[in-house]
């Protein structure tokens, strides 16, 4: 069979993102064949189509990390052609074609069958909302409650943070949210935040301090670099920090103190080679008691071939939300 996809082919000037039609074997291995319904727009895909993004082992290659629709053949008793499915990480979209194509074939230990949720609603939380499912499972795991205090979601407006903050407040948290876009209020509000604030630290020029006034219960940050080291230092006494991105940097800048004096967790958050059966079991809470209220406030939409604009947007810092592609009917 042909179908379109949206392939990115790497060239001198950069990385060219074009719409053509491939055949069966564009698909490579796996066991399951799903019919693409949506993909999302993920930073991760954003580095995809930027040369020396660092993310794709080799081009051509179909972008989009993750992808929803429905199982039209499968070699795998564990699903049946009409099976709506939802599939991210692992190799997607980076080393094995992804989400922006009519077809994708991967692995049966990839899939994960929907519950609770259309295939629409995945693909509004895409990798961005579950990696903010899992930040926010992580503090609930070490016995963080309401109860406790304030938590602070950093890059609030961001694909992560504006799904943390919705998921923290229907749990029934005071949250914190910090962004650069100072017109975001609204949004944040209407979601769930209780509380804005700008970047941290608030003076950037300022030098850094192992330990500041503990402001903070806990804390999702999706920023990294000095923001993280700053967030660090005004957690409160036994807290943690769920930490999943880079956007800020890579580098650490801080001290010990926060760690051996008010005993603070750094959890790592990885989304990419989560286990398949703990890949199922948090999209099943996301289909039920993790299930963010305000998915359509969060979403927006736009066809799979806008990728590539939406992808920019992303990439210059200008995106807010969640951004579900359409890929059915789309081409």
């Amino acid at each position: 069979m042909e179908f379109w996809a949206m392939v990115a082919h790497e060239s001198d000037s950069g990385i060219v993102l074009t719409r053509q039609q491939v055949d069966e074997e564009f698909l490579g291995p796996g066991e399951v064949t799903i019919k693409v319904h949506y993909s999302s727009a993920n930073y991760k895909d954003s580095l995809a189509i930027t040369k020396g993004g660092g993310v794709v082992r080799n081009y051509p290659i179909v972008p989009g990390i993750d992808f929803t629709g429905e199982v039209v053949s499968s070699s795998d008793d564990d699903f049946a052609p009409g099976d709506l499915v939802v599939a991210h990480g692992y190799d997607i979209g980076v080393a094995h074609n992804g989400g922006f194509a009519e077809y994708a074939r991967v692995p049966a230990d990839w899939v994960v069958k929907l519950e609770g949720l259309s295939p629409r609603d995945a693909a509004a939380l895409g990798t961005a909302g579950f990696t903010a499912a899992l930040s926010v499972q992580s503090l609930l795991d070490r016995g963080l409650t309401p109860d406790d205090g304030a938590v602070l979601v950093t890059g609030a407006t961001g694909g992560v943070g504006s799904v943390s903050v919705d998921i923290l407040s229907g749990l029934g948290f005071e949250v914190i949210a910090s962004t650069g876009k100072i017109g975001a209020g609204g949004l944040l509000s209407e979601i769930g935040a209780n509380e804005l604030i700008g970047r941290l630290p608030e003076d950037p020029s300022a030098k850094p301090r192992p330990l500041t006034k503990a402001r903070w219960a806990a804390a999702v940050d999706s920023v990294g670099g000095t923001s993280l080291a700053y967030v660090l230092s005004a957690i409160g006494y036994g807290g943690a920090v769920a930490v999943s991105g880079l956007t800020g940097g890579s580098d650490l800048p801080t001290t010990v103190m926060p760690f051996i004096l008010r005993g603070v967790s750094l959890l790592g958050i990885d989304s990419v080679n989560i286990p398949i059966e703990k890949r199922r079991e948090l999209w099943s809470r996301l289909g039920n008691e993790l299930r963010p209220q305000h998915l359509s406030t969060l979403e927006n939409y736009a066809p799979i071939t806008e990728a590539e604009r939406v992808l920019h947007s992303i990439k210059n810092g200008t995106h807010s939300g969640r951004t579900v592609l359409g890929v059915a009917g789309e081409f």
